[in-house]
């Protein structure tokens, strides 16, 4: 029946395959060791920052913010966690306890816990940024 289905419906078939796959290659990477490629996990939207995790434990979060231009995370700040940003590609701008300062491609953002912190694109192209938090929220 569910064959049948699928022969009816051949590309909402092909999305569920493609989120079973995704899942599956996700519960895999938190299961083994891996080297991972940050681009291969962006998930960009045009309406607002794309957000999505790469890897997490009790101990870590590791995340992949992608932004387009002009958009951006507002300033928040996290209790009893810290929060490292890695700019993987792209430039943009951090707010980091009260400062704006400019970042770019290889740069670490570190934003200790309560300290206030976001990202906004301020480049022409996109902007992604992976966000390590310690403890796991």
């Amino acid at each position: 029946m569910a064959q049948g289905r699928c022969m009816n419906d051949f590309k909402r078939c092909a999305e569920l395959q493609l989120v079973h796959s995704r899942l599956l290659h996700e519960r895999t990477l938190m299961e083994h060791p891996s080297i991972i490629w940050p681009a291969d996990h962006a998930q960009w939207r045009p309406d607002r920052m794309g957000k999505g995790t790469i890897f997490e434990s009790p101990r870590l979060l590791v995340g992949l913010n992608c932004f387009e231009p002009g958009q951006f995370h507002a300033l928040h700040a996290h209790s009893k966690m810290d929060k490292v940003y890695q700019v993987v590609e792209g430039e943009g701008v951090v707010l980091l306890d009260g400062r704006e300062l400019p970042i770019k491609a290889g740069e670490l953002v570190v934003a200790p816990e309560g300290v206030p912190h976001g990202i906004r694109n301020t480049g022409g192209g996109r902007l992604l940024v992976l966000a390590i938090l310690a403890p796991a929220p």
